[in-house]
């Protein structure tokens, strides 16, 4: 089918949600069995400093641990609000940030950032106009700030404005939140909500208890989580490991250099669909040091368009490419184990 489709189903108790563009899988969003969501906000208490680093670790619920970067001056056994920054590797602390956020579909509220910021992609001044009087408005007793999301242009204005009175209501309360002991005090969104907030120029969504395996979808991602990758021309096998997700790029009837481009254009998705992050090495079929600077712009501009925030390192001297992914996502692999 042409445009855009969500799945929202079940893999046994876990919600998933499945994206496609134009009849392709292109994105899915599952929960981390073993850690609790992305955005999760806490209390914590600042535990030791590490030293040179300019971090603190911190004392969560239940007895994990978290890993504040620009903590300088937080003394041990300060309670802090904290909120789940991203995924740990196996074994390390959680990554925490303290400049908390509570982002919806359409409002980003930012209680440490002051001013209202309306997205470019609301063109209508009228509505612009509106959305700024209103927004000023309710930040004007907190001193909090406000991004208006791209999902407003589109929306009604009254929807807006009550995802705005949500959200503002909800960050007050927590920010209120006191205590001396660690607390978990909001969890992140499950995939469905936030499919529900990212998705939002999504207008076919089917959520029938078994859309997800009438419709094919669970055969797709089973087929396509695994390590080969199949190309129009070419393969790339995607194998994580614990140091970092190995991408080696094998040419087949097509020539090395259009077999590498068509490799790093799919490999945003090919990295979202198994929910990979972290450091990421592509191993590309040989090609001529002239090329490099094609085969850059080429995974730079794919890069552009997805959502997950992923940087170009550079080269490395064996001609590999290297990738700096936030773990934002979680892996796909442990819910599909069992299938």
């Amino acid at each position: 089918m042409k445009g855009k489709q969500a799945v929202l189903g079940h893999i046994g108790e876990h919600p998933i949600a499945v994206r496609y563009v134009d009849g392709r899988l292109d994105d899915v969003l599952v929960p981390d069995l073993d850690a609790p969501a992305l955005g999760t906000i806490f209390r914590g208490i600042v535990d030791r400093p590490q030293k040179g680093m300019g971090a603190v670790m911190v004392k969560l619920p239940e007895g994990g641990t978290g890993f504040l970067r620009g903590a300088k001056g937080l003394s041990p056994g300060l309670p802090i609000t904290v909120q789940m920054s991203g995924y740990a590797e196996p074994g390390k602390a959680v990554p925490l940030t303290d400049r908390v956020l509570f982002k919806s579909r359409y409002v980003i509220v930012t209680p440490y950032a002051p001013g209202v910021n309306i997205s470019r992609q609301i063109r209508d001044e009228d509505k612009r106009d509106e959305l700024m009087v209103a927004g000023k408005a309710s930040v004007t007793d907190n001193g909090y700030g406000l991004i208006f999301r791209s999902a407003s242009a589109d929306a009604n204005i009254e929807d807006v404005l009550d995802d705005l009175d949500t959200m503002m209501a909800r960050a007050e309360a927590v920010m209120a939140e006191s205590g001396t002991t660690p607390e978990l005090i909001i969890e992140g969104d499950d995939p469905h909500v936030l499919a529900w907030r990212e998705w939002a120029d999504i207008a076919s969504v089917l959520t029938g208890p078994t859309d997800l395996t009438d419709t094919g979808a669970l055969d797709d991602l089973v087929t396509a989580t695994g390590v080969l990758a199949d190309l129009t021309f070419g393969s790339m096998f995607i194998e994580p490991t614990r140091a970092l997700v190995a991408v080696d790029v094998n040419t087949g009837q097509s020539g090395p250099l259009e077999t590498n481009i068509n490799a790093i254009k799919d490999l945003p998705r090919q990295l979202r669909l198994r929910g990979l992050g972290g450091q990421i090495t592509v191993d590309l079929a040989p090609v001529m040091k002239r090329d490099r600077k094609q085969l850059e712009t080429t995974i730079k501009n794919a890069l552009r368009h997805c959502p997950v925030d992923t940087e170009f390192v550079g080269w490395t001297p064996l001609g590999h490419i290297e990738l700096k992914r936030k773990r934002e996502r979680a892996p796909v692999a442990p819910l599909l184990k069992d299938l």
